[in-house]
């Protein structure tokens, strides 16, 4: 079912058409909230199914939107999140698949203990209700979000970025096919049915409506959405990613994974955006990794010692450490050992994904311990920073923040809970 894009002469209407689409989502969130797993997992698998059906339509709506994007000189970071091929679009429906084999969460009891008076106490999991997303560039987020909410007895509403729209709307009829051959409503996963920008700020106002929002995206929608909303917001802000290459670590082993975290998909959250190195093995083990870097195409910015070392490397500034490139560059700096690995994480880092690299347990564990952020890695490339490649299926985000979800946001963190009391006739004295 693709959604007409709409144009508003006024405020009125824009308002009057977002909470028609809050109020079917809310309707269709009392629907999903009970309904049974398998007809969850029946609409998951035939949405997937969709995908693999419908995939020429799925690539000819997005080679209009990648289009209009080069057309706009939009830069290649978001040109490679926005791009879909048949690869991708396999690994959207492989998630959904993915998503149907997990346990239900709606209805697990986390806890359960009978008080002394003979009343048993239950908490039990329960869906959040109605949860907004807002995401840019990324056509994926679309059946990733959708699939995720739709296990989790979530209604979502789904504000797809303008450059992604032809692709969203594609990837949706597919979601809608699958929620209509399960019986399910198809305002379970909704569009927002236009591209002004307005749109976001009505749906922010719309705590009545909607439960959650979560922003994906980058640092300037993530501070509007903190700023405008009136609706509790689970946030995901900028990946700055580090690798610390310990005085303990396998030379083997380092060069590799430090070329995956960075350069394997530059436009990711996960990636790697600095590299920082025990100065003990400076000399046995920088020069390789900056020349494997260098052949794969990255440019380099160092500190002074790190220029020493090779002359293509260019000055890094103070910016430079707490920059989210996105792109081929990384940055470098010598540390003395652990500790002065983890202050200049924690002063610079977005607390999303940092990777320690050593054979030595005590240097990892005093880096775990320390390291206040979502994901801390040991021995592995920061691009596991992933909900599937954590067992989820997919994800809607990394939350860097604390409250509710932390890290990977997949099908339990999309819920809540309720304590369900039995008694037997018990009176409070």
């Amino acid at each position: 079912m693709a959604v007409a894009s709409l144009h508003h002469t006024d405020a009125a209407s824009l308002e009057a058409e977002m909470r028609a689409v809050g109020t079917r989502a809310r309707a269709a969130a009392s629907v999903l909230a009970k309904a049974s797993t398998e007809t969850k997992n029946t609409a998951l698998r035939a949405a997937a199914s969709a995908l693999r059906s419908r995939m020429t339509a799925l690539l000819a709506a997005n080679a209009e939107d990648v289009a209009e994007a080069k057309s706009r000189q939009l830069d290649a970071a978001l040109l490679d999140r926005l791009a879909i091929d048949e690869k991708r679009i396999n690994a959207m429906a492989t998630g959904l698949e993915e998503i149907a084999d997990l346990p239900d969460p709606i209805g697990r009891r986390d806890a359960e203990w009978t008080r002394p008076n003979g009343l048993l106490i239950q908490r039990v999991r329960v869906p959040l209700g109605v949860i907004g997303i807002i995401y840019e560039s990324r056509p994926n987020v679309t059946a990733d979000a959708g699939g995720l909410c739709l296990k989790s007895g979530n209604a979502a509403i789904l504000r797809a970025g303008t450059e992604s729209a032809r692709s969203s709307r594609a990837i949706l009829a597919c979601l809608v096919e699958g929620l209509e051959s399960a019986g399910l409503p198809a305002a379970s996963i909704q569009l927002v049915p236009t591209q002004d920008r307005a749109a976001v700020g009505v749906m922010l106002r719309m705590d009545d409506l909607i439960d959650v929002i979560i922003p994906r995206g980058g640092r300037s929608l993530i501070e509007r959405v903190s700023a405008e909303s009136r609706i509790p917001v689970l946030k995901h802000l900028d990946g700055i990613c580090h690798t610390y290459i310990d005085a303990g670590a396998d030379l083997a082993k380092a060069r590799q994974i430090v070329v995956n975290a960075k350069m394997r998909r530059t436009g990711v959250c996960g990636a790697t955006e600095t590299l920082l190195v025990d100065r003990k093995v400076v000399a046995t083990h920088l020069k390789p990794i900056l020349n494997d870097l260098f052949a794969a195409g990255c440019a380099i910015r160092g500190d002074a010692e790190t220029q020493a070392l090779d002359a293509r490397v260019t000055a890094a500034n103070e910016q430079d450490w707490s920059t989210e490139y996105l792109a081929a560059i990384i940055s470098v700096r010598i540390v003395d050992g652990v500790d002065a690995a983890v202050a200049h994480i924690e002063h610079y880092g977005s607390h999303h994904t940092e990777a320690i690299i050593t054979e030595d347990a005590n240097a990892a564990e005093t880096f775990l311990a320390g390291i206040d952020s979502a994901i801390v890695i040991v021995n592995a490339s920061t691009q596991f920073a992933d909900g599937g490649e954590f067992g989820m299926g997919a994800e809607i985000g990394i939350s860097t923040g604390k409250l509710h979800a932390r890290g990977p946001v997949g099908v339990a963190e999309l819920t809540s809970y309720k304590y369900i009391v039995r008694g037997a006739g018990q009176v409070r004295p």
